[in-house]
């Protein structure tokens, strides 16, 4: 674990899988359990380039905005782990790695494709020792009210196939959730191997004590 003692989870899998809820519902599972705990939000979700391209139809998906998603994402996760026993975050910057694949037109020997090589190095360098769980969703649903799906949801089994495939090239490995669960079947499945993270010694993780950490 290379922030700091904090045991970091990230939650993977195509869009509406389910990722968002799912982190939420596990946090608060650990929080009920005085788990000093905190959750990354989806950077996508709160990018201005992807406010402009998404809600307001001006321009396309470009360098620029990955390489934004791309930094946020690593420093929401830095930031958040400083202070936390466990942190839950929602996708990683592997699933960065792999829809800038998608959505970019990198030909040999572009600015673009030398930018991508070079995220591709730094997820290799940093992910197998950052990320101490992966989990993937392999549910997919369709929801055409959410504006920030609408104009990627043709694109689920190509996520899907990317975020495998760059995880696998970067050296971090997937555990798939079994499909067809409801939430608290998922958080039941995740927490009994994030348990084993936090607690090797299979004590009790229950820290509502009076001389615990007051949980956050």
């Amino acid at each position: 674990m290379t922030i700091r003692t904090c045991v970091v989870v990230g939650i993977e899998g195509t869009h509406a899988a389910g990722k968002t809820t799912l982190v939420h519902a596990l946090t608060a599972h650990y929080r009920a359990r005085g788990v000093l705990v905190a959750c990354t939000p989806e950077p996508a979700r709160t990018s201005p380039f992807i406010e402009e391209t998404v809600i307001h139809g001006k321009g396309a998906f470009d360098l620029a905005t990955e390489v934004d998603l791309f930094g946020a994402q690593l420093s929401t996760t830095l930031r958040a782990a400083r202070h936390h026993d466990l942190l839950i975050c929602d996708k990683t910057a592997i699933n960065v790695l792999a829809y800038a694949r998608l959505v970019l037109a990198a030909p040999p020997g572009s600015h673009e494709a030398a930018v991508l090589q070079a995220m591709a190095a730094f997820c290799r360098a940093w992910a197998p020792s950052t990320y101490d769980a992966v989990f993937f969703l392999p549910d997919a649903y369709t929801d055409p009210a959410d504006p920030m799906r609408a104009k990627v949801a043709h694109l689920q089994d190509e996520t899907a196939t990317a975020v495998r495939a760059a995880c696998a090239e970067t050296g971090v490995p997937l555990h798939d959730v079994p499909p067809g669960l409801d939430l608290a079947e998922r958080v039941a499945h995740l927490a009994r191997r994030v348990d084993a993270l936090l607690n090797p010694t299979g004590d009790s993780l229950d820290l509502r004590d009076p001389g615990a950490h007051a949980p956050r």
